[in-house]
């Protein structure tokens, strides 16, 4: 089958989320490796395609999709599968799940992972950002613990869901990131989220996205660092 999709990446970063949605759904598509050591993301091809510079971009017969909660509901859309429908009961309270986890929880580690870019050089100034921050994600990861312990369907249920993949790829970030500053995370401490990570490890599209970009055997539970067969993760 000729590909319809070209996943423009970097190996560990949010590319990862909707690469394991790709492997679920069983489409096949191309990559395209950003350089982001060389700012690949800032290049005016990129640009081109996401005028934010961010990663990823998803190129699909309707166009350029960026900002990855978009891309994965567009491809739930698409496909008819990874998310409650159009219509359904459950419908709404995923969507507010999906973006709480989106616009707030990833937002949030994004500004833990990089204060420079929200708050300066000031290295004092960065670190009351990032003891802010960890204060807060714990808040964020204990109300998802909370919800994905309530078994919702389209949370740790029988069909997978993207809400399903994007947290265990959260859970992998604040395990490694900011090097050195991660004391404060456990992932036991979150053991409703930690057999959604376990459940995810287990899956063929894990075992996939850890062999395109060198995530290891334990991508989700006991998280190393990437060694990608090309480009770098950070």
């Amino acid at each position: 089958m000729t590909p319809r999709y070209t996943l423009h990446y970097a190996p560990d970063n949010a590319s990862l989320i909707v690469r394991l949605a790709l492997y679920e759904l069983g489409q096949p598509f191309r990559t395209r490796l950003i350089d982001r050591q060389a700012q690949g993301q800032r290049s005016p091809d990129y640009l081109a395609l996401n005028p934010h510079g961010l990663i990823p971009v998803l190129e699909t017969p309707q166009g350029p999709l960026f900002e990855t909660a978009a891309i994965l509901l567009w491809l739930s859309e698409t496909h008819g599968a990874l998310a409650p429908r159009p219509g359904d009961a459950d419908r709404g309270h995923f969507l507010k799940w999906l973006f709480f986890t989106s616009n707030t929880l990833h937002a949030n580690m994004r500004m833990l992972f990089h204060p420079e870019q929200l708050i300066g050089p000031d290295r004092a100034h960065q670190r009351a950002q990032r003891d802010g921050l960890k204060v807060a994600l714990k808040t964020h990861l204990q109300k998802l613990d909370t919800l994905a312990g309530d078994a919702p369907p389209w949370l740790g249920g029988r069909a997978l869901s993207v809400l399903d993949l994007y947290l265990p790829v959260c859970l992998r970030w604040l395990a490694l990131y900011p090097q050195g500053e991660t004391q404060w995370f456990s992932l036991s401490d979150t053991p409703a989220l930690a057999r959604l990570a376990a459940r995810l490890e287990g899956r063929e599209s894990a075992a996939l996205a850890s062999a395109a970009e060198g995530l290891g055997p334990t991508p989700f539970t006991r998280p190393r660092a990437a060694t990608p067969p090309e480009g770098t993760a950070t």
